[in-house]
């Protein structure tokens, strides 16, 4: 009979740790459980977040492209822009030359020949019509 109740004594003893055991699993599951929800919360708010940000991103991108087609557009191409400069600079090395001539106190400045006015007899089709 001791023996019986000394086998009692050791399954109760062993009953008791399998307990214990499954309460402290239980516990490490819960949290385990707790923290992977709160991560997958996390990621879902970092996602929008990116996606939030990335719609905004696009959208900047979309109006920086817009704007810079419309001033495509709006600005000449390089090589007028270089040709107006020269001509620029051009007009201002002779404008000293051709002042005193503009005023009408000199004649033509030297190296520059005076142009004959030329009649050029142009038909246009309505003069022709009407006559």
């Amino acid at each position: 009979m001791s023996s019986c109740l000394a086998q009692e004594v050791h399954l109760a003893r062993r009953h008791e740790e399998i307990l214990a055991q499954r309460s402290e699993l239980l516990q490490q599951m819960e949290t385990y459980l707790r923290d992977k929800k709160t991560k997958k919360t996390w990621q879902t708010q970092a996602a929008d977040a990116a996606h939030k940000r990335n719609a905004a991103l696009l959208n900047d991108i979309e109006a920086a492209e817009k704007r810079l087609q419309e001033r495509m557009y709006l600005l000449p191409h390089p090589d007028t822009v270089k040709l107006e400069t020269l001509y620029w600079a051009s007009i201002k090395e002779s404008l000293p030359k051709w002042e005193e001539f503009l005023l009408g106190r000199a004649e033509v400045p030297i190296g520059f020949k005076k142009m004959k006015a030329t009649k050029q007899s142009i038909n246009y089709p309505e003069e022709d019509s009407q006559k």
